[in-house]
């Protein structure tokens, strides 16, 4: 087998397991599977990001065009975008964060919160998480898109905001892979506490490869260097910097109460290092 071929499957695999694209019939007899490919895609879902986030950019570029041009409009936008983003993920790493939330949320006790999280029906602690991510996520998202009016002389009045709809593509592209691409620190950091038989990440959190990690930040590298005509060096650096700031925050808070991670900790983590990129977007303005 070719290292393309390899790689290629190794691709569709991730796909397979992060989204709810089908990959079926004789694609799917082509990609195979087995834990040593599951741990292999692992280097490929910031590429999945690439996708999803593709998917939200062209939605929001899309709505932020056609609707009539209000207060309202990119908000709308950010809201469909996000809703794209749940459809085409199945809500996978949302569901992450709600289960984490509860399990942190509802015991202070080690086991019960490992209990809890392995618990498929969302709590007080889950739901609220789940809202205010989505609020932020949209809220940040609008205002990323929001456009500074110019007075009749062509001068710039007060910044409220500075992005047009292309840098919230721009933007968008970038946080899907990033925030897809920090989490994969944590397997390498932390021991996988969650439960062998029902992890579905299992496979893929028994260890990582130093290739894997590479491929990973391969992709990270590709995206940035797409959006810098869109984007200024220094916000995609401040971006990046405020996700390696939640990535340790969430690693420090795993260490602490759980003692290593799960696969919904995995998920949890992208959820808030994606916000974390858009809040640093925001910021750098």
């Amino acid at each position: 087998m070719s290292v393309i071929s390899r790689l290629v499957r190794e691709y569709l695999l991730a796909v397979q397991f992060f989204t709810r694209i089908p990959v079926t019939g004789r694609l799917a007899d082509w990609v195979g599977y087995s834990p040593e490919m599951l741990r292999a895609s692992a280097g490929h879902f910031p590429g999945v990001g690439i996708l999803v986030g593709a998917v939200a950019a062209a939605i929001y570029a899309l709505l932020a065009a056609a609707l009539p041009d209000t207060s309202f409009t990119l908000l709308v936008a950010a809201v469909f975008s996000t809703i794209a983003t749940v459809l085409l993920t199945g809500g996978f790493h949302e569901d992450g964060l709600a289960d984490v939330a509860d399990g942190l949320g509802g015991s202070y006790d080690r086991s019960r919160a490992l209990e809890i999280m392995k618990d498929s029906r969302v709590g007080a602690f889950g739901a609220t998480a789940l809202v205010l991510g989505l609020l932020a996520k949209v809220s940040l998202l609008a205002l990323l898109g929001a456009t500074t009016p110019l007075a009749a002389n062509g001068d710039e009045e007060p910044l409220l905001a500075a992005f047009s709809a292309w840098h919230v593509c721009a933007g968008l592209l970038a946080g899907h892979v990033v925030s897809r691409a920090l989490p994969l620190l944590l397997i390498v950091l932390l021991p996988h506490v969650g439960d062998p038989a029902a992890s579905r990440s299992k496979p893929l959190a028994d260890q990582i490869s130093p290739i894997s990690v590479g491929i990973a930040f391969l992709w990270c590298f590709v995206a940035l260097a797409a959006v810098l005509p869109a984007l200024d060096a220094i916000d995609l650096i401040v971006a990046c910097s405020f996700s390696v700031v939640a990535l340790l925050w969430m690693g420090l808070l795993f260490k602490r109460r759980l003692q290593g991670f799960t696969g919904d900790c995995l998920g949890a983590t992208q959820q808030v290092c994606e916000i974390a990129f858009y809040l640093g977007l925001a910021v750098s303005l």
